[in-house]
């Protein structure tokens, strides 16, 4: 892992983003390294139904029980974060960050639900080729901001983009009040 990774945090979408894929967006990454990064919009929740996608994974998804939008990369791909209960991964779980992990959803869920207290399923990814990312901040898209083990299933995930910027530090914390469209002001 490089020594700057970005692995675990967070990015939040600067106003000056405007790809319509990623407007008010906040992105957990999964894993940044040489190869570039990879990370779903964890704010994104669609109205399709886990249960109409992978039935047996119903039981261990979290509210509101439906797919999200994790990016504009593979949507017929899903991909499934857990919060897991204490420090030990369970069978099936990779460690992302903190309790974060990534569920491989080939495995029974009767053997990770034990051992996780939350789950989200998400359809495609946000990824980014090497460099890219690291441009794309440079340019000022995205706000760099650690992330906390509730943010991939928050109970308010539409809100997510305000909640996770009133929470910093500083000035930032006033982006949280910018208008989704500055010229009705």
């Amino acid at each position: 892992m490089r020594a700057d990774s970005l692995t675990g945090r967070l990015l939040v979408a600067t106003p000056v983003l405007r790809d319509p894929n990623f407007h008010r967006t906040v992105v957990l990454i999964l894993s940044h390294d040489d190869d570039g990064a990879l990370g779903v919009v964890v704010n994104r929740p669609t109205g399709v139904p886990v249960v109409d996608i992978l039935p047996s994974w119903q039981p261990v998804v979290t509210e509101p029980g439906v797919v999200f939008q994790g990016g504009p990369v593979s949507l017929d791909s899903a991909l499934g974060l857990v919060a897991m209960i204490d420090a030990s991964e369970p069978l099936g779980v990779r460690r992302v960050h903190g309790r974060v992990g990534v569920v491989d959803l080939d495995a029974p869920p009767e053997v990770v639900q034990p051992g996780v207290s939350a789950m989200r399923v998400f359809a495609g990814y946000a990824g980014w080729s090497p460099e890219q990312l690291e441009a794309e901040i440079s340019q000022g898209s995205w706000y760099v901001v650690d992330a906390e083990d509730g943010d991939a299933f928050s109970d308010e995930a539409e809100e997510l983009w305000r909640a996770v910027l009133r929470r910093q530090q500083g000035p930032l914390a006033l982006m949280a009040t910018f208008p989704a469209d500055p010229s009705l002001n």
